[in-house]
């Protein structure tokens, strides 16, 4: 279990979180429809690729204000209805960050949100192998909304746990609700103060979707997800 994006983790398979809201969104992009989700570290690498990449849509945001020129934020809402393209290219503060780090470091990666819960974990158990859950957290520190859903994605993998695990499985205990475990951060009240409080609910809905998007692969910079 690692909190922030800086903690070592040493497995072969990784499931990243970043609950609120990057892979909730791209769970749900997959689940609607999307061939594959370029995860991007940085917006030019973004608007670049959506030259070379393309068809695409552009999807983003920078401490939740929106991307000028993108076609959506960063919000699972957005990208639920009919793809609007093959290829949807993501850009988060934290979350794509996370995930094009942990594609150089794991053998195998996921993507774990509430949204896909059940099924995030029992792709990666049936690895047989050490599984590490990785929280995207804010520039840098632990965010309690990454770290319940982790600690449900800990418990759903069953076996072996290291005392981090043990601890953000007992955190996750002590909320009687998912709504209530991601919506008692800092994530969830900026989210609200930006009039984004339906997106904590869309991200709370568990096990709503049965897809496991997993990197397959780079293209560019980007981390390419997809079934």
């Amino acid at each position: 279990m690692a909190f922030t994006p800086g903690e070592q983790t040493p497995a072969a398979v990784g499931i990243v979180v970043d609950v609120l809201r990057a892979t909730s969104t791209m769970t749900q992009a997959i689940a609607a429809g999307y061939r594959r989700v370029l995860c991007c570290a940085e917006l030019d690498e973004a608007r670049a690729l959506a030259e070379t990449e393309g068809p695409a849509k552009l999807a983003g945001e920078r401490r939740l204000e929106s991307i000028p020129g993108f076609d959506f934020g960063n919000s699972p809402r957005e990208v639920a209805g009919e793809p609007a393209a093959e290829t949807l290219i993501l850009s988060t503060t934290n979350g794509t960050r996370l995930l094009v780090s942990a594609a150089a470091r794991f053998e195998h990666v996921y993507v774990g949100s509430l949204l896909n819960l059940d099924a995030v974990a029992a792709a990666a158990r049936a690895h047989r192998e050490d599984v590490a859950v990785l929280c995207a957290g804010v520039l840098g520190e632990l965010a309690l909304d990454d770290a319940y859903c982790a600690g449900r994605i800990a418990e759903a993998l069953g076996g072996d746990a290291t005392d981090s695990a043990t601890a953000a499985i007992r955190l996750a205990r002590s909320y009687a609700t998912a709504r209530e475990g991601i919506g008692s951060g800092r994530s969830a009240w900026n989210l609200a103060q930006h009039g984004l409080e339906a997106d904590i609910d869309w991200c709370a809905r568990e096990n709503a979707l049965d897809v496991v998007p997993r990197y397959r692969g780079a293209v560019g910079p980007a981390a390419e997800i997809g079934l």
